[in-house]
């Protein structure tokens, strides 16, 4: 079963999952993935701070994982 992404975690800890994540961080133009923020901004932060819906996210990320698991 894939591991489900939470709003909760830290952006570093997304990619530990998966690298391939990080496409949906370039998405919502946050490109720096190996700034000082990256490390210690949970993904509900980052969200806020590029004026994306978390939910909608957070979705997209577990679609992929489970996806890519079935695969």
């Amino acid at each position: 079963m894939a591991k489900m992404i939470t709003k909760d975690m830290i952006i570093t800890d997304v990619l530990q999952v998966d690298i391939e994540t990080a496409q949906f961080f370039f998405e919502i133009g946050m490109h720096c993935l190996g700034c000082p923020s990256a490390r210690g901004e949970t993904v509900e932060e980052a969200c806020m701070v590029h004026g994306v819906d978390c939910d909608e996210l957070i979705n997209k990320i577990n679609t992929f994982l489970a996806e890519k698991e079935q695969a």
